[in-house]
């Protein structure tokens, strides 16, 4: 359905705000966004007068339909904790469009959220890119895989630990995540060998993977919290030369100065949990604010379900009540996440051109008591609030039903 937003306040991301700004949609697209945007005769109007039009937020990290909520043991999917290699895992495989937290993400103006495998294993599994509504994880997809998740640090050495297995200790965590890459290095000369000679070659579906990664095709999510361990991802990556991608980061802070100065992002969370494990000690609300302003490229992650998928612009409140930029904080939940996970070119700004994935806030995001009106997913509105309660469009139905 085309449509325009007019009227409010339009915070594009990647442009100056719009005061009376328009927002044109046509074919779940945007087509134009501006002050004076000439709307065709006919077209729907949506009067956001009084209100703040955002693109819809994207979540770089979560569990959303691999964790669900409310389902215990059937509805735990994360972790394939019976291989320290699950390169040839996909999240895609394992999600459930109706986890509630699809219908919580919409409420905190959440459309789009990179599913990850878990941290419990070296190499945990494919991630996937999809939007918070739809019936079918193939209509919500976005893109697959955007990376290949990893982990150092406690919860691998734990989990193999407790089986008394390889690896059960942070060395035995790297030796794992080398060997698989040697292996893979071994595996693309015999591959490139086979193809030239013309002979059969015996495919391996974890190989495979870890080659694009080491093509650099896809990137290297790395799960890791202290700085020694942030050492040895930028230690691994630099044998392998693959793309590192920073994953919660706690300590990051610490080496903002090296992150920065090799352009490796952070996508830093949870924040609003306790200091659960020894690896947590240094987190803070202040680290977000210390490495934007080292110039580390920065998202906010809500790790949902470790924090509810919802509560990630207000994560990103507080990081500017400890020193964040709102600019920068409101980015780091939009454009600079879509663009760590290479979905850009879909999301993460109101430009034309990008998916119609817009939000209409009552006021400014950051303020606590600002809510989401009106949300829309490729141009298609799934979430309404109004007199005080909150509809969510049906996906297998194509109508409203009240959640």
């Amino acid at each position: 359905m085309d449509f325009a937003i007019t009227s409010g306040y339009v915070v594009p991301i990647d442009g100056d705000p719009i005061d009376g700004g328009t927002v044109l949609v046509q074919n779940g697209k945007i087509a134009a966004i501006g002050r004076d945007v000439a709307v065709p005769e006919g077209t729907p109007v949506v009067d956001a007068a009084g209100g703040w039009v955002l693109p819809g937020f994207v979540e770089a990290h979560g569990h959303l339909g691999v964790y669900e909520e409310a389902e215990g043991w059937a509805g735990q999917d994360t972790n394939e904790m019976t291989d320290p290699n699950g390169a040839r895992l996909r999240a895609l495989d394992a999600i459930n469009p109706a986890d509630l937290a699809f219908a919580d993400a919409l409420s905190g103006g959440v459309t789009t959220a990179v599913i990850k495998p878990g941290s419990g294993n070296p190499i945990g599994g494919q991630t996937v890119a999809i939007k918070c509504w739809g019936r079918s994880v193939d209509e919500m997809l976005v893109k697959e895989p955007t990376s290949v998740k990893s982990a150092l640090g406690e919860n691998p050495k734990r989990v193999y630990g407790d089986q008394k297995k390889l690896p059960s200790t942070r060395q035995g965590v790297a030796a794992v995540i080398r060997d698989a890459f040697m292996k893979a290095q071994d595996y693309k000369a015999k591959r490139a060998a086979a193809a030239e000679e013309g002979k059969p070659f015996d495919r391996d579906g974890t190989l495979e993977i870890l080659v694009r990664v080491l093509d650099r095709e896809l990137p290297w999510c790395q799960h890791t919290h202290r700085a020694d361990d942030i050492s040895t991802a930028l230690r691994l990556a630099d044998e392998f030369g693959y793309e590192l991608i920073v994953n919660h980061g706690t300590e990051g802070h610490l080496l903002a100065d090296t992150l920065a100065a090799r352009d490796v992002p952070v996508i830093i969370g949870p924040l609003f949990t306790s200091r659960s494990k020894v690896e947590l000690r240094q987190r803070s609300l202040r680290n977000p604010g210390i490495l934007a302003r080292a110039g580390v490229r920065l998202a906010i992650t809500t790790d949902h379900p470790v924090v509810p998928i919802h509560f990630l612009v207000h994560q990103a409140t507080l990081a500017v009540k400890e020193g964040l930029d709102p600019v920068e904080a409101l980015r780091s939940i939009t454009l600079n996440p879509a663009r760590i996970m290479g979905i850009d070119d879909r999301v993460g700004a109101l430009r034309p051109g990008l998916d119609a994935d817009v939000v209409i806030w009552s006021g400014d995001p950051l303020d606590v008591m600002s809510r989401a009106l009106r949300v829309f997913v490729s141009g298609r509105e799934v979430y309404t609030y109004a007199d005080g309660g909150a509809v969510v469009a049906d996906p297998y139905y194509r109508e409203s039903s009240e959640r």
